[in-house]
């Protein structure tokens, strides 16, 4: 067994990691369901769930099948769920009784939340109540304008341990928006034992775990808890490897209106990149500042405020990316026809991180729904339709360096049929041939099983995506978003690649960090010291960007050094 342990750190991150087990809970459904497409029954034989997965049993008996997982956020952000779930039936309401008192005992009870009518229909099926089934149309209107938290839209059921609320830090205050404000939260020693035994519980039964799967949100104070426990991961399990991604939703970019919350983002986002970088072995970062006009959404349908609707494409890229993690290997000679491409978690660092350069920073690219794996000029359409999740890269960057780790799952090929194995081999390997800007290394991942669609996944597909999320040549009438009912499946193609196009992002932190904090900027200095750093803790910080500026940019550091 090579399990996977996944850990969400903040509110943006537990809305990707909602609609990424959400995805999950769907194969795990569709596999089991006589009337589904049978590419879906297939792919259990050669993707390994238990790699995300734990078995279990309630005290009274019943078998579980739960994520290895912990979501930590504020309190208050669960919305009608309770931390301790629903699966184990554990009753935490009740007071205890305290013998030794003798005075009256006042109870404060806050109104709790009403559930979206998504959540009462799970409630439904659960109880098996037929006669107030509510009609799924209905269902995906009320998900359109009522999602709220994460947890509105989850359909997954979660252990005891998984789900961990900050006590004390509740969720939309603002004055939690900065890495400063989170500082020795997690040091706490209360807090910091809770969270690292529930670590502890899911690592323990672990035969042999290949890794950490990291999603920290990290536009506000939660960027700090999360750098502090990524620190104590690495004391306490030094030989696992830690994938991040650090993830920001678009309410960060546009919230800034003075010179002083710019410069209070800026240096927000170069301490809290320095600092998560330092304890992982591969960091991706992942947000874009308008989804809705980026090229990712040539066949999306974004609406930028709704965080329900932007983590549903990033949680989508984290699924494709994750799929080889939980591949059955295969002998050499042997070939399924169905999956290919197999690889554990050390095995993507070593491949983007450790082959020519030691770069530690990834850009993942996307293509949703990917193009058909045939006719005309399908090699340039593929890559062309790989588009970054982040903003601060270059383009068409000549790197005769760049590595690159690339999943296509689910594409069609010639004849409307899924893709087999060779075609998408074939399809890619042409691309690279036909292309100007060839990586030194691309591992290529294969699999026939499409990203399934699940019923409260956002109406964010365009007119021109068809049922299997095939691209269809006209777009649908009187259609402007389809959403579940409408699109079952679709293929997803997505890439993480060390490539000098990530120095921009690279590059700006560190003059975020020069300009702002460390060099005679009156309100950058008296900030940062309000947040506890000292000019030592600032100088390591400007160490650790200009190398990895140096590593994708050797004649960089000597420029800085003659200015």
């Amino acid at each position: 067994m090579r399990e996977l342990v996944t850990l969400q750190v903040g509110s943006f991150a537990n809305f990707i990691g909602s609609h990424f087990w959400n995805f999950q809970d769907e194969l795990l459904g569709l596999a089991s369901d006589p009337d589904s497409d049978p590419v879906f029954k297939t792919h259990q034989q050669y993707l390994n769930m238990d790699v995300l997965y734990r078995s279990g049993e309630t005290l009274q008996g019943n078998l579980t099948y739960t994520p290895r997982l912990i979501s930590i956020d504020y309190q208050g952000s669960l919305g009608s769920m309770s931390s301790r779930g629903t699966l184990y039936n554990e009753d935490s309401s009740s007071v205890p009784e305290v013998p030794t008192w003798t005075g009256c005992i006042s109870t404060q009870v806050a109104e709790p939340c009403k559930k979206n009518l998504f959540l009462q229909s799970l409630s439904e099926e659960e109880q098996n109540d037929k006669e107030k089934e509510i009609r799924d149309e209905d269902i995906v209107e009320n998900l359109e304008n009522s999602v709220k938290y994460w947890t509105d839209f989850s359909k997954v059921h979660y252990h005891p341990q998984s789900i961990y609320e900050l006590s004390g830090l509740f969720v939309d205050t603002a004055e939690f928006d900065n890495y400063g404000a989170g500082r020795d939260i997690f040091s706490k020693s209360l807090l910091r034992e809770e969270i690292s035994d529930r670590l502890r519980f899911f690592v323990e039964e672990c035969d042999h775990i290949q890794g950490f799967q990291f999603i920290v949100d990290d536009s506000g104070s939660l960027s700090a808890l999360a750098g502090d426990f990524l620190e104590s991961i690495a004391d306490e399990y030094t030989n696992t490897p830690v994938l991040l991604y650090n993830a920001r939703g678009p309410g960060p970019y546009s919230n800034l209106k003075s010179r002083n919350q710019i410069i209070s983002r800026n240096i927000h986002d170069a301490i809290s990149f320095s600092r998560l970088s330092s304890f992982c072995k591969l960091i991706a970062p992942i947000g874009l500042p308008s989804l809705s006009k980026s090229k990712v959404c040539t066949f999306l349908c974004i609406e930028d405020e709704k965080p329900y609707h932007c983590s549903a494409v990033y949680a989508a890229g984290l699924h494709s990316i994750c799929l080889p993690f939980r591949m059955e290997p295969l002998g050499p000679t042997s070939n399924s026809g169905y999956v290919s491409g197999a690889m554990d978690v050390n095995g993507l660092i070593q491949t983007l991180a450790g082959i020519g350069r030691q770069n530690k920073v990834a850009i993942l690219d996307i293509a949703m729904p990917a193009p058909i794996m045939s006719g005309e000029q399908v090699e340039q359409f593929l890559l062309r339709s790989l588009q970054p999740l982040i903003s601060e890269t270059a383009d068409d960057v000549e790197d005769s360096q760049a590595v690159e780790s690339m999943t296509v799952h689910g594409a069609f090929g010639s004849g409307g049929e899924h893709a087999s194995v060779s075609e998408v081999m074939n399809t890619v390997n042409a691309a690279y041939e036909h292309s100007l800007t060839r990586p030194l290394f691309c591992h290529l991942s294969t699999a026939r099983c499409p990203l399934p669609i699940p019923l409260p996944f956002p109406s964010i597909f365009s007119s021109r995506v068809g049922k299997q999320g095939e691209l269809l040549s006209s777009p649908i009438p009187s259609s402007q978003s389809r959403g579940s009912l409408d699109v079952h499946s679709i293929p997803m193609a997505a890439r993480l690649r060390s490539s000098s196009a990530i120095l921009p992002y690279l590059e700006n932190r560190l003059v975020y960090l020069r300009r702002c904090g460390i060099e005679n900027c009156a309100l950058g200095t008296k900030l940062v010291r309000s947040w506890g750093f000292g000019t030592d803790e600032l100088e390591d910080m400007e160490q650790t960007l200009s190398e990895m500026v140096a590593t994708l940019n050797p004649g960089y550091q000597n420029s800085s050094d003659s200015d």
